[in-house]
């Protein structure tokens, strides 16, 4: 989860959603992955989707069965259903996703009996860290966003002020 949580960090530094994973093999860690939807102009570019791909790549096959994938942020339901579809052996995650998680938070994707594969599913690993992680990145973005809009005002009281300033007939400067 540690090596999750660096990928993670790649995500926040490049202005993502900081979401890493990383998928092992026994002891081998086969590939890893991190949030870059914005970037990649991508809707699917998520840190699981990132990891998967570049496992398949690397072990040239679309299925990875006995592979384990470390996830900071408990998979949405696309990412669970590539999951199934490689096969993965076991999914462990940090934090839950009240919002979107499809590991029980919202929806158990996992836990349909009817689905031909079944994935283990481990939640709550170093939940406080990764869940402290998004809520640090969110509240961040959030006062960003509140000195934007502050300055943002401000310069319009400010062109308001000195449009007010001229003469009626005089164009303003």
């Amino acid at each position: 989860m540690r090596l999750a949580q660096a990928a993670a960090e790649t995500a926040r530094a490049a202005g993502e959603v900081p979401v890493g994973a990383v998928l092992v093999r026994g002891d081998e860690v086969i590939a890893s992955g991190f949030n870059h939807p914005i970037g990649g102009h991508d809707p699917s570019a998520h840190a699981e989707m990132a990891a998967l791909r570049a496992a398949a790549q690397a072990l040239g096959n679309y299925r990875l069965p006995g592979c384990e994938l470390y996830v900071t942020l408990e998979p949405c339901l696309m990412c669970a259903g590539a999951i199934m579809h490689a096969r993965i052996a076991r999914v462990v995650f940090g934090a839950h996703d009240p919002k979107t998680g499809a590991c029980g938070s919202v929806v158990d994707a996992f836990a349909n009996p009817q689905l031909n594969h079944h994935t283990s599913v481990s939640g709550g690993v170093l939940a406080d860290e990764c869940g402290e992680a998004l809520r640090t990145f969110f509240a961040e973005r959030r006062r960003a966003s509140r000195e934007a809009r502050r300055a943002a005002r401000s310069q319009s009281e400010e062109e308001q002020t000195r449009a007010g300033a001229c003469s009626p007939d005089e164009p303003p400067a």
